[in-house]
């Protein structure tokens, strides 16, 4: 068994083959490093509303939820941990400021070190392996996700294709855990049993 304290376990409602809370529930219950609700296709209301639920959730667990995307969603519901796309990170540097935590996606040394010096706390880093969520784009490697770490004072979370099985290998590469999604919303069992 991985250990789940060093997993960021990524939300895609879509790939969840059961109720989505309790699905986020089992999650939270399993004491990830953090919960990110990454579901990019809600307006902001919708969003809103679902992130005050799974905060909820996360809050009675002791587990840290992080809001994907919504600055102003995380600012109203008074969530400290946010992760951004890059280019949010950098035209808005003022939620970086407001964030306790502030994650950030890398897709190169380069886009990891700007992450960096506009206030990332963490990075996750991928694709690392083939994925699903990424089909007919070649995964970066390993390599790739070395380089990143060496370059960059921050936590790295590899991202794209984690299993159980390769997990250990982003830990030797010098990650400081990583990050899944499908493993999250459908394969849980896997990863905590």
């Amino acid at each position: 068994m991985f250990m789940f304290d060093r997993v960021l376990a990524i939300t895609n409602r879509h790939l969840c083959q059961g109720d989505f809370l309790e699905q986020i529930e089992r999650l939270a219950a399993a004491h990830p490093r953090g919960i990110v609700l990454r579901e990019k296709d809600l307006p902001e209301a919708d969003y809103e509303q679902l992130a005050a639920a799974v905060m909820e959730i996360c809050a009675r667990h002791g587990t840290p939820c992080i809001l994907h995307h919504f600055s102003e969603v995380a600012a109203r519901l008074h969530c400290e941990n946010l992760h951004l796309p890059l280019p949010e990170l950098l035209a808005d540097p003022q939620a970086a400021q407001q964030a306790v935590l502030i994650g950030a996606s890398a897709h190169s040394v380069e886009e990891a070190q700007a992450a960096c010096q506009h206030g990332a706390s963490y990075l996750t880093a991928g694709h690392v392996f083939e994925t699903d969520c990424k089909a007919g784009l070649a995964p970066r490697g390993l390599d790739f996700l070395r380089a990143v770490c060496a370059a960059v004072p921050i936590p790295v979370y590899a991202l794209g294709g984690i299993t159980p099985e390769n997990a250990a290998d982003c830990l030797a590469a010098g990650a400081a855990g990583v990050a899944i999604m499908s493993g999250a919303m459908r394969s849980l069992d896997r990863w905590v049993l």
